[in-house]
């Protein structure tokens, strides 16, 4: 079990009577607490891990009322409590925003209170949701920590406390409720966080009060295979060898149910429990197991741990004398996570055996429904907490694979989402769904990529949702036992084929940016994919596009969750830009949102997708795609999207609790007249070593510019002079398929912790082949040829507004025509 220490804050961070008790945790963070009986927690719960805050406690005033012995008001630099004394309702406890209020008609916060639920502009942001079981489109979500109005509460009054020893215990008062003596007046433990639109500050200091979020081993990054089919050992291990022939990567092996017996006497139950492996599909299971980690897979199991363990299982002797039942009676160990004998002989008996085989971790299936002898703790948080810390063992990276238990659930990746219906609705709620989570910390969400269950057979809408999945925390194509749900590219025809294969191949290219992302997730707060307004507050814009998201550092995502137009063969999706350039990752088209942003409407064929980079950016790759993900790529490529910003490179050794390896990525351009020469552009891109790394290590870097025809000249300088730059051509690799075309540079063997500052002067950008683009849209819708003419004829005379004039009065879908007009309106890279 974890440590349980008690985690108090700091004495002069507190102001308290003898029923209430304020805390000062941070100038916009305040927890509020109230018991008649006098009774506080200083104990760490399961939510809330510290309340220190390294010790640090902002600047406040207080002052005492009169009239009442327990009037107090306290004054930070952004918040002023008024309390009036007596149990907490709206007319005794208020905290008004001094600064940063943002609507003028809610700039109070008081206990108890509602206020307006509408979306998207008046609302609190919402978090997440415990399963998206049964759910075909939206469902409702959890309130969230952020909200429009600036305030929002973490209600933690009811949740279970760590005693010393890391193990649980209720709240005095939920023990005297269970025992039917409740408290005349509930008690409260609320944290109200009153950032105002600082909404990176309110999920920083949740961090603080609740944990970060752990940082994932790097093959979690890469695609998964999962299926609820009864594979064999021969069946499965020949799918991973058709995969590798295909040159379809996979990093994680998702053994479902079936690895298990399932068939046991209907007397004890069903077999949707169950530790011990089906002999007849796996005669081996250490050699299988090994088998998979050869072929470079990490390995989970399915487990539904609510039916106890029973006779027919290989372990029942021993668990059941370890729990006091005598194995000759047969009775069957019930499943009771509130008993140490219990989860000890789970772990040592049933686990970690199977553990020492070769199973990597545990996929925990089934909810256990939603009690426990101990008030107030749910089984499905309780078996996340000890399965989480039991992955630990031996000096591992934790990780387990299960559902979201509320709030505090993100110190225990990885979320599953539950079995997803297999409908465009489903696919349309599942980009909101997995950005809002980052509104309460919960990061790595993992969904059944393509759907599991029900539905109809639809090769586009498999398409987007392998695209969707490649941009998502976690990338796990799964389905169900109907043998017409598979997920294998090759089964839906060459075309979605080959854009499938391209983008599971990406999917391994990008673990490098991925995994500086979790560790930005562990370090920062900062969600691998998260809502647009967590980087844009103060624009209302970022608000109205729940479906948009920022993943990783500077890719802007705009997924495509609806079918295409049957005539234009084109879909399209709304997005919103923020101020700057932005540069489509496939295309290396350049899209500007001016000063302020703009909104655009993007259109995309199949093998198409809106994600785009912001100018500037250097996205660190692998070169190889079928690489081992679990290692740093020897190979690295730098792709720079040309344009002025900083970008990050974290590395590490992989061990259980590594020291980040941070490189900075700055690029700089110059055009002509503005430091550059006059015959191109100039590109400077500085590798800076910031921590960490240790000289004497050295590996292959390319630099990849993005849109990029020629250059004139490169040079280097810096580093210990090794490094040799020259101009190998277009890209011709893997990505010269998947991304964008650019033109490479290789450095040789260089050092990356010596740094050094590549100059490329005399650039000159790939240009914009408007008449082909248009041609391409053209040729692929079912229209009139003479149609077609007409509008390839106006595109091959004019441009701009005369172009957008003429194009309306062909008779076009309207989604071809807005797609023609965004094909003319996109720029080169610079």
């Amino acid at each position: 079990m974890s440590d349980g220490r008690p985690a108090p804050a700091n004495e002069t961070a507190v102001v308290a009577g003898e029923t209430y008790r304020f805390t000062v945790l941070t100038s916009r963070l305040l927890r509020l607490e109230y018991s008649a009986a006098g009774e506080f927690v200083d104990e760490r719960t399961q939510v809330v891990v510290d309340r220190a805050f390294d010790g640090v406690v902002p600047t406040f005033e207080v002052r005492r009322g009169e009239g009442s012995p327990d009037a107090v008001e306290i004054l930070t630099e952004h918040l002023h409590l008024e309390y009036t004394g007596g149990p907490f309702h709206a007319s005794t406890l208020s905290v008004t925003l001094r600064s940063g209020a943002t609507d003028p008609h809610y700039s109070v916060w008081r206990f108890g209170q509602e206020y307006p639920d509408q979306p998207p502009f008046r609302a609190n942001l919402r978090g997440t949701a415990r399963t998206l079981d049964e759910v075909d489109g939206a469902t409702e979500l959890e309130p969230g920590l952020l909200a429009t109005y600036g305030f929002a509460t973490l209600d933690d009054s009811d949740s279970v406390l760590l005693s010393d020893d890391g193990w649980i215990a209720p709240r005095p008062h939920a023990v005297r409720a269970a025992a039917g003596r409740p408290d005349p007046t509930p008690s409260s433990d609320l944290y109200l966080f009153a950032h105002g639109r600082d909404f990176r500050g309110a999920l920083t200091d949740f961090h603080l009060l609740t944990g970060p979020a752990p940082l994932v081993p790097r093959y979690v990054l890469g695609n998964w295979w999962s299926r609820f089919w009864r594979y064999s050992e021969e069946s499965y291990l020949e799918l991973m060898d058709t995969f590798e022939a295909e040159r379809v990567p996979l990093s994680v092996a998702v053994i479902d149910m079936d690895w298990h017996v399932t068939d046991v006497d209907p007397a004890i139950g069903t077999g949707w429990t169950g530790y011990t492996w089906n002999a007849d599909l796996f005669p081996d299971p250490a050699r299988f197991l090994g088998a998979l980690h050869e072929r470079g897979l990490a390995v989970t199991l399915n487990v539904h741990p609510a039916d106890g363990v029973r006779r027919h299982e290989n372990a029942y002797a021993e668990v059941a004398r370890a729990v006091g039942i005598d194995p000759e009676s047969g009775l069957g160990v019930a499943f009771d996570v509130t008993s140490r004998a219990f989860v000890d002989a789970y772990l040592r008996l049933l686990h970690h055996p199977l553990e020492e085989q070769g199973v990597d971790f545990w996929w925990l299936d089934w909810q256990s429904g939603g009690s426990t002898r101990i008030p107030g703790l749910d089984p499905l948080w309780m078996l996340n907490h000890i399965h989480y810390l039991d992955s630990a063992r031996g000096g591992r990276r934790p990780l387990t694979f299960s559902r979201y238990a509320g709030l505090g659930s993100h110190r225990y990746p990885v979320g599953f989402s539950g079995d997803t219906i297999i409908t465009w609705a489903s696919l349309d709620f599942q980009p909101a769904f997995t950005a809002t989570a980052a509104n309460v910390g919960y990061g790595w969400w993992s969904h059944d990529v393509g759907g599991h269950r029900a539905g109809t057979h639809d090769v586009e809408r498999s398409v987007r949702w392998v695209q969707l999945g490649v941009f998502s925390p976690v990338n796990r194509l799964h389905s169900s036992n109907s043998p017409f749900t598979s997920k294998e590219p090759w089964s839906f025809g060459p075309r979605a084929e080959a854009a499938m294969t391209r983008f599971l191949r990406l999917r391994h290219l990008l673990v490098p940016t991925l995994y500086t992302a979790a560790w930005a997730a562990h370090t920062d707060g900062v969600a691998v994919v998260r809502p647009m307004y967590h980087d844009y507050p103060r624009w209302d814009e970022s608000l109205a596009v729940p479906n948009q998201a920022m993943v990783a550092e500077h890719l802007l995502l705009a997924p495509i969750t609806t079918p295409e137009d049957d005539v234009a063969h084109v879909a399209s999706t709304t997005a919103w830009l923020p101020a700057g350039s932005w540069i489509d990752v496939f295309t290396g088209a350049r899209y500007d949102g001016g000063e302020r942003g703009r909104t655009v409407r993007l259109h995309r064929a199949l093998e198409g997708y809106p994600v785009l980079a912001r100018a500037g950016a250097v996205l660190p790759l692998a070169a190889d795609p079928l690489a081992d993900v679990r290692s740093n790529p020897e190979t690295l490529v730098l792709r720079a999207f040309p344009g002025t910003a900083e970008s990050t490179l974290v590395e590490d050794d992989g061990a259980a609790e590594p020291t980040p390896e941070v490189t900075v990525l700055r690029q700089r351009l110059a055009a002509a007249g503005d430091g550059g020469p006059d015959g191109g552009t100039t590109i400077e891109l500085e590798i800076v070593p910031t921590t960490g790394r240790e000289p004497g290590r050295t590996r292959q870097v390319w630099v990849d510019l993005v849109g990029v025809a020629s250059v004139e000249s490169v040079e280097v300088s810096g580093g210990d002079g090794a490094a040799q730059p020259h101009v190998v051509g277009p890209v011709a690799d893997d990505a010269a398929e998947l991304l964008a075309p650019a033109l490479r540079i290789s450095l040789g063997r260089i050092d990356p912790a010596l740094g050094l500052t590549l100059t490329v002067r005399g650039a000159s950008a790939i240009p914009r082949d408007v008449v082909q683009d248009a041609f391409c849209l053209l040729d692929g819708a079912e229209l009139a040829y003479e149609t077609k003419e007409q509008a390839w004829s106006a595109v091959q005379q004019q441009h701009g507004l005369d172009l957008a004039q003429t194009l309306a009065t062909v008779d076009l879908p309207e989604v071809l025509r807005s797609a023609i007009v965004e094909a003319a309106s996109a720029r080169p890279v610079f």
